[in-house]
């Protein structure tokens, strides 16, 4: 679309790039769910000390994944191995590591009914606040938008027509955000 006023085009371009952060947070939190399966990513968080500072553990060590349920943790420096468990202990996720002096093992157990039920209550209002996140930002493009109009920069007809974009941009992210909460629903609910 051609914004005609440069102030318009950075209100468009701001907009865009909150859903996408909202997006983005959202897709982010989705990854750090336990879902029953291992995923490497809960680790990105849990920092260790490593020789005075602070690292996540996969920049410190092998991550792999051999079975759905389980992460093998090969510290890069064996001496690493105690700091590796009582970081990952701290940091409560649910899973007690076991260490044989040379690696680290997280093993997930399966999920129950419940459990299940519990996270796809937490995907949901993941969803949600990426929503209100998303609404958030129009309003604040809509707040623009009028500022823009105050100011006289562009004519009222070109105003409701940047505003009925905004409206389609909206509508387009937060389908998106619809679409992932579903994938990651069943994502749950599947055994």
């Amino acid at each position: 679309m051609d914004y005609q006023v440069p102030q318009v085009e950075e209100i468009f371009f701001n907009y865009e790039e909150k859903l996408e952060k909202s997006f983005e947070y959202m897709r982010g939190e989705y990854a750090l769910l336990k879902v029953g399966r291992a995923n490497p990513k809960l680790l990105d968080k849990i920092m260790v000390d490593y020789y005075g500072t602070a690292t996540p553990i996969p920049q410190t060590s092998n991550v792999n994944v051999p079975e759905a349920r389980m992460i093998v943790i090969t510290p890069w420096d064996k001496s690493m191995l105690g700091k590796i468990e009582k970081a990952i202990l701290a940091a409560n996720i649910g899973v007690t590591p076991a260490n044989d002096g040379t690696i680290i093992r997280l093993i997930f157990p399966e999920m129950t009914e419940e459990r299940r039920k519990e996270t796809v209550k937490q995907v949901k209002k993941l969803a949600e606040d990426a929503k209100v996140a998303m609404r958030n930002s129009r309003r604040d493009a809509m707040d623009a938008l009028k500022k823009v109009k105050n100011d006289k920069l562009v004519s009222e007809d070109s105003i409701k027509n940047f505003e009925e974009e905004v409206d389609k941009i909206l509508a387009k992210n937060i389908e998106e955000v619809d679409n992932a909460c579903k994938v990651k629903e069943k994502e749950v609910m599947s055994v």
